[in-house]
């Protein structure tokens, strides 16, 4: 059996670019959203006062979502990048818990499982040691 180091290539499998899509997708959503509070786009500034974070935070916020989803996507990072996610998405649900906001606790749940599954199908390391039986 040749070592896909030996020869220089490698050949990916379909659980493997289902992640990579998933993880893609996601990874870009959230770039936009971390982006965004960034920038202080006012409707995020509005939104953020409005479920009681102080205006000085969003910005730090945002650089730790960007920060985040950019460990994610690198592969040697990647669990890391997740387990940060996973804390954001976090915040983010008792955020919505607290405002009573089902919209937007069931979506960061969504996510949050989503950022898992795609690390999932994309990290064999990690498939071994959670299996799906």
């Amino acid at each position: 059996m040749q070592s896909a180091v030996a020869t220089g290539t490698s050949k990916r499998s379909g659980m493997w670019w289902s992640g990579a899509v998933l993880s893609g997708l996601l990874g870009l959503f959230l770039l936009w959203d971390g982006g965004m509070k960034v920038i202080k786009h006012p409707m995020v500034v509005k939104a953020t006062v409005g479920a009681g974070f102080p205006e000085n935070t969003i910005v730090p916020i945002g650089i730790a979502l960007v920060v985040s989803v950019i460990l994610y996507a690198i592969p040697r990072t990647a669990v890391l990048g997740c387990v940060l996610l996973t804390g954001y998405l976090g915040g983010a649900v008792a955020t919505d818990v607290r405002l009573n906001e089902q919209a937007g606790l069931w979506s960061a749940i969504v996510f949050g499982i989503l950022v898992w599954l795609g690390l999932w199908l994309r990290e064999p390391r990690l498939r071994n040691l959670l299996p799906l039986r």
